[in-house]
Order: C-alpha cells, then structure tokens, then sequence
C-alpha cells in the first residue's frame, strides 16, 4: 500500500507537451523529383500532440483513450522515454516499464532464457532481481518446454507470452500498456488481466491504451480523451467511453 506522502506525489507530470512528425509524400527518387518540378510539397508536419496538459497519481489506473491519429500512442511512448517532446515536459517518477512494442530488445538467436535475462536488464531489473523471479517469468510464460529454444523460431503467440511475462514481472512503479491485450488467446488474455489489476492493487501505477473500451472502463478509473493531439476530456473511464462513443 502507497504511504500518504508518496500518494500526494504524482508519478506522471505531463506540462503543454507538442509533438510534431513529417510526413513524407515521395517513396523514391522519381517521385520526388516529379513533385518538386510540379512545386508540391514533399512532407507535411504533422501535429500528434498539440498543448497536452495532465498529472497521473501514485496509484492511479488510467485509460489513455481516442481515435487512430488522436495521439495517444505517442503520449504514452513520450511517457515510457521512447519519444522526447518537441516543447514543453514530461516527468516520472519510479521506474517505468513499458508493454508498448512487444519483445523489444528480445533478440531473435538468442534462446528464451537468455532473452529473459537481456529483457529484463533494459526493463531496469538487476541480474540478482532476475534470478529470483526467473521460475516465476517461465511459469507465468507456460512456454518452459521452449525457454531454451531460440526465440527466432517462437510464434507470435509464445514471443508474446515471454514478453509480457517478463514486463509484469519486473520491479515497477508505473506500467505502460499499448494493445499488449490484443494479441493472444483468451486464456491468457485473463490471466494477464488478472495479473495487471494485482498490480494495481498493489498501488501500482497504469496507463493504459486500448481500443477494446470495455476492457479499458473495466480495468481503469479514469479516462484521459485525446483528440487531434488535445485533451477532450479528463474524467471518469465510464464518461471517457461514453463521450468517445457518441
């Protein structure tokens, strides 16, 4: 349980944060050359997040909700450290694991016990922390008879599996969701599930980004709407759904 002072403290601080991508127009050489004797423009700025303004608390459990474009994949990239912002700040507090891009820093020759290990040094873990939580990762996994297989020949199922084994195992104070939940078979889309509100219930901290709103207003008590890059609509996961819905 979260001591007072450490719940008054917010983990997340996020301050009039922008983020801008350019978007190309031409693939090849060609192309851009036709475009530039017609004066088209060969990119366009794109404006993901545009004057983002929220605190997320010690304990929270929030649902970062909106459209494809709405931004808010790269909020919680900006979150995780992945993506910096082009102006403005954003501040953590703890450590920070990401579910946001399944089995990053996995290596395909390496075999699945090795990977656990590399997987949860880059997610912050200790060699020491590793061991001691290394039969629980394989269980959660229930892919022992593979651990020492090269993970290159896993399927999408078993690499998803260790991944996210590895992740919610990990020592943490903020967890970052991205779709992790879409991938899987619903056996083990309920025991993560599962597995994640624990976590919660330990005064864990979540951001979560899902396009399955039901899940979403079930698992989080508040709900953060972006749309084209601002902040619609800050407030209950219910009302957040309801108010992307309409």
């Amino acid at each position: 349980m979260l001591k007072t002072s450490d719940a008054a403290i917010p983990r997340v601080v996020v301050d009039d944060v922008h983020k801008d991508f350019k978007l190309r127009h031409t693939h090849s050489i060609k192309e851009t050359f036709v475009a530039a004797l017609k004066r088209k423009p060969l990119t366009t700025d794109f404006h993901a997040l545009d004057g983002v303004s929220f605190e997320i608390g010690a304990g929270e459990s929030v649902a970062l909700l909106g459209f494809n474009g709405s931004g808010k994949s790269t909020m919680l990239k900006l979150i995780s450290g992945v993506l910096t912002p082009d102006e403005g700040k954003v501040l953590t507090r703890g450590r920070v694991a990401g579910l946001i891009e399944v089995g990053a820093g996995f290596h395909p020759d390496l075999s699945g016990r090795e990977n656990i290990y590399l997987n949860a040094a880059i997610l912050g873990m200790t060699k020491k922390e590793t061991e001691e939580r290394f039969d629980e990762i394989v269980e959660f996994s229930e892919i022992s008879q593979f651990i020492d297989t090269e993970v290159k020949h896993y399927s999408s199922g078993m690499f998803l599996r260790l991944a996210f084994s590895v992740a919610i195992h990990t020592e943490v104070d903020v967890l970052l969701i991205d779709e992790i939940l879409s991938v899987g078979d619903e056996p083990f889309q309920k025991k993560c599930l599962a597995r994640i509100r624990a976590l919660h219930e330990q005064g864990k901290t979540l951001v979560v980004v899902s396009h399955d709103l039901d899940m979403v207003s079930s698992l989080c008590d508040r709900g953060i709407l972006l749309r084209d890059g601002k902040v619609l609509f800050d407030g209950a996961s219910g009302d957040a759904v309801a108010k992307m819905r309409s």
